[in-house]
């Protein structure tokens, strides 16, 4: 008799014993598993069903927003005379330059307005050197194909001897390889004739005369 319930245990056992492992593919089977019947009577084994598997993404991050980079320069002009201003230059990202000018005690009147290719004020606005130039091209105005960069026209003097312009221009960034940072602004003693006024020195100053005042330019915090 114990022979034979030894033989019945251990045919259940066998019977119970789940096959050989198998790598796990998707999607699973949702066909119903059979119920595996015992020697034993009125006895059933269950196998216990594999776990379902599923896999939750998480929603992509938001993307990221680009902030505008604002520069901001200013220059503080003085000369021998009594003229003097306050030139401020502004730059988001790499657009235009935004140049702010007030300037007093000038005659009324037009003046030519420029940037000078050194901040070098040893030898007061003399030693600024030349119109800023680094594409080596002749005089002209702001709006010509053909001008220095630093050609920036002319501002106005009023009544009272006060000229108040703002500018816009695309030539003298505040950061790259033709930065304006550590140049120097300058106000003349005349109207500059833009290039066109036939003069020998039409193409190189537009025979805008002295030098007022000036002023280097340098960072200034936003």
């Amino acid at each position: 008799m114990e022979a034979a319930l030894a033989a019945i245990a251990a045919h259940t056992v066998a019977l119970a014993s789940p096959p050989p492992f198998q790598p796990l593919l998707f999607p699973l089977s949702t066909t119903p598993i059979p119920t595996l019947q015992s020697a034993f009577r009125d006895a059933s084994l269950k196998p216990v069903r594999p776990y379902s598997l599923s896999l939750s993404l998480s929603a992509a991050p938001n993307p990221l927003t680009a902030i505008a980079v604002t520069k901001k320069a200013v220059a503080v002009l003085k000369g021998n005379s009594s003229v003097q201003g306050t030139i401020t230059l502004t730059q988001k990202d790499n657009g235009p330059t935004t140049v702010n000018v007030r300037v007093t005690g000038l005659a009324p009147g037009p003046h030519g307005f420029h940037l000078h290719e050194y901040g070098d004020t040893t030898n007061g606005c003399i030693s600024t050197g030349a119109h800023f130039n680094p594409n080596n091209m002749k005089h002209g105005a702001p709006e010509d194909r053909v001008r220095h960069a630093g050609d920036l026209g002319n501002i106005v003097a009023n009544a009272d001897g006060v000229a108040e312009a703002t500018i816009v221009d695309n030539q003298i960034p505040l950061s790259g390889p033709n930065a304006v940072i550590g140049r120097a602004l300058v106000v003349h003693e005349l109207e500059d004739d833009l290039g066109k006024g036939g003069q020998e020195l039409s193409l190189t100053t537009g025979n805008a005369g002295g030098r007022l005042a000036c002023g280097v330019v340098g960072l200034t915090p936003v």
